[in-house]
């Protein structure tokens, strides 16, 4: 699959959205992947995941973390594909951690699983966890990459998908002034007119 077939399947699944968004970060886009829309189907995720195995260059990884939610599916196809575990942080009371019996050890080498890719905020936390549990990170993968992010160069990065829509701050958003409906993903709610 090259990047335009995964594009493709994407736009046929709904999962790749053309319009005015509101992003998790508060910014807002014209373009938005909703990743869950995709990866509902099992034999698309597993090709997904095969890809990604393939541009891999380090195989001694023993565990693969996604962070909850958007990371999740993908990193447990990606483990089951590695051989390996395959894990989810999530958020307690705002701070990204191990739960559920889930643990690492110092002999680990994890590699970090993201569906898509924006800011980094979510994948570079994980990374914190891990690094502070001194356990050594593999690199970063995902399936969309549309970070412009300085903070994810010293990782290891590989997609499938590199992407950079346009990113606007909401009180200089040319979408906002041509007044087109604002849309929070997710919520399927029009916030703005």
């Amino acid at each position: 699959m090259n990047s335009q077939k995964i594009l493709d399947t994407f736009t046929e699944t709904k999962a790749l959205l053309k319009g005015h968004f509101e992003l998790s970060s508060g910014r807002h886009s014209d373009t938005y992947f909703q990743c869950a829309l995709v990866l509902q189907y099992p034999d698309i995720t597993e090709k997904l995941a095969a890809e990604l195995a393939k541009k891999l260059k380090n195989d001694d990884i023993t565990c693969v973390i996604g962070p909850a939610l958007g990371g999740v599916t993908i990193a447990y196809e990606l483990g089951r594909q590695l051989k390996c575990r395959a894990l989810f942080a999530e958020r307690k009371e705002g701070v990204m951690q191990l739960r559920r019996g889930f643990s690492l050890s110092p002999e680990d080498k994890v590699l970090l699983v993201e569906d898509v890719i924006t800011t980094g905020g979510s994948v570079l936390e994980v990374a914190e966890l891990v690094k502070q549990m001194k356990v050594a990170i593999a690199g970063i993968c995902c399936v969309v990459n549309r970070s412009n992010s300085d903070m994810l160069s010293s990782y290891q990065l590989t997609s499938l998908v590199k992407m950079t829509p346009q990113l606007f701050e909401p009180d200089a958003c040319p979408l906002c002034k041509q007044g087109i409906p604002l849309s929070k993903p997710g919520s399927k709610k029009i916030i703005g007119k």
